[in-house]
């Protein structure tokens, strides 16, 4: 029942509105970067555990992103926006006044659990928002908002590093070290997000679910222009069941859970296993460890960066276009491509003793190249689209635990990625993209078999495309 009776500038306002939980998001999760160094010497610490506070809030992130669908069932999606923009304004001052490591590693779990509510609730209630045909694109801004939070970490970063004199030790503002104050400006777009998302209305279908129906026709009415009555009872009967969506509701014949659930967790872990956040954690490291100078390493990851910011436009534009399946099949082919160009060149170049490859005049723009092409089929394709797929496949009755269930295997996969890298890197960076090609590879036949295209389904008909595996 596809509509083009809808007022684009107030689901787009929604929409962002929601999709600012991805910016901080973003902003949370990379700001630890400008002051890893500065945390390492002020607490003593060996390179394990740094890695540890670096690495904890991954796994606050997981228990954040595992509670928030029951909590969006029990509270609703806007009061649960609220205690994200809370865990985040909290572990800010928390992370920038530690008392101690142990203090910090604890305020890293409680930002990380904002993160994950964040990475459940944007997609989740963006989902529920957007009409059929714009919410593909809709869906992209939490993608898009996560990059221009990762982005506006490193400028920030850069600005307060280079005004306290380039050392994050120095003290800048009111006698402040400069790396507290890194986790400081957190506390802006932590309070711009709260007070937006206390102005929002609840989402029509948790209204639905709790039977206030006048109230999820008015929020409905906000969006459509034509009469919302049947759209309200389409969403009744999607939800009709003898009880509130649990947990429960996930259980399967194979394998203990539903199939469309297992391809939910295998789509989230996909996306990490294909190696994005080994770059984005550590293409400083990358690229000073095969012969670049620091200078030349830091400019490389801006222009990364950037490249990831622009192709999630291209994403943007083309998921309503085109269509979801299309663009996880182009980015799985081109990952494939550039995964395997830099396997070939860090694995063929000459050892140092050090033990690292070392790039001269060719291979290293090369791997450049290919580095940053693989950023821009990620960034366009799987980076944007896994969130949008997310927040659509699951039919309304096991929506919010589902998106949970997925979310949480995502952060569970991104720890593993990240803390494997370090010491897969040190034994061969081939070995490294060698493996990540492989998962770039399995993604192609998972694709083609069990991802059906969402592509302008109303959230009421998603029921039909469930499969079995």
């Amino acid at each position: 029942m596809a509509s083009t009776n809808y007022r684009t500038g107030r689901v787009i306002g929604l929409a962002s509105t929601a999709a600012l939980g991805g910016f901080l998001f973003g902003f949370d999760s990379a700001v630890i970067n400008g002051a890893a160094s500065a945390i390492k010497s002020t607490f003593a610490l060996s390179s394990f555990a740094l890695g540890l506070v670096v690495s904890i809030a991954l796994i606050g992130s997981a228990i954040g992103a595992w509670f928030a669908g029951y909590l969006a069932e029990r509270f609703g999606r806007r009061r649960v926006m609220l205690v994200a923009a809370a865990l985040f304004l909290l572990s800010a001052f928390g992370q920038a006044f530690p008392l101690g490591i142990y203090d910090l590693c604890f305020w890293r779990l409680v930002g990380g659990a904002g993160i994950g509510v964040a990475s459940v609730m944007a997609p989740m209630y963006i989902a529920e928002i957007a009409p059929a045909q714009l919410r593909g694109r809709m869906g992209s801004l939490q993608q898009f908002a996560i990059v221009i939070g990762i982005f506006s970490t490193g400028l920030t970063n850069y600005l307060i590093l280079s005004a306290a004199g380039g050392n994050s030790l120095n003290e800048w503002l009111f006698g402040i070290p400069a790396w507290r104050w890194m986790f400081l400006t957190m506390v802006i777009p932590a309070l711009i997000y709260g007070y937006f998302a206390w102005r929002l209305p609840e989402s029509p279908r948790y209204l639905v679910e709790i039977g206030k129906y006048d109230e999820a026709t008015a929020v409905l009415s906000q969006i459509y222009t034509d009469d919302v009555s049947a759209r309200v009872e389409d969403i009744r009967v999607s939800m009709q069941g003898e009880h509130k969506p649990r947990m429960s509701d996930l259980r399967g014949k194979r394998f203990g859970l539903l199939p469309l659930v297992w391809i939910g967790i295998i789509l989230s872990s996909l996306q990490q296993f294909v190696g994005i956040n080994a770059v984005f954690y550590y293409s400083n490291t990358i690229w000073e460890a095969v012969g670049f100078s620091e200078d030349q390493a830091f400019q490389t990851s801006l222009i990364t960066t950037g490249v990831n910011v622009a192709f999630t436009v291209v994403a943007i534009a083309l998921v309503d276009r085109v269509g979801r399946k299309p663009l996880l099949l182009v980015g799985s082919f081109g990952m494939v491509a550039m995964l395997g160009t830099l396997t070939y060149v860090f694995g063929t170049a000459p050892i140092s003793s050090d033990g690292q490859p070392v790039l001269t005049d060719g291979p290293d723009i090369v791997a450049l190249l290919a580095f940053n092409i693989y950023v821009a089929f990620f960034a366009a394709t799987w980076g944007p689209v896994i969130w949008v797929l997310l927040g659509e496949m699951f039919p309304n009755r096991i929506r919010a635990a589902a998106l949970a269930v997925a979310a949480a295997a995502q952060w569970v996969a991104n720890f593993l990625v990240s803390t494997a890298f370090p010491p897969l890197a040190e034994i061969s960076l081939g070995l490294a993209y060698s493996i990540f090609t492989i998962f770039a590879l399995l993604s192609i036949p998972f694709v083609i078999r069990h991802v059906r295209e969402t592509k302008g389904v109303e959230l009421e008909d998603m029921a039909i495309l469930e499969r079995p595996l």
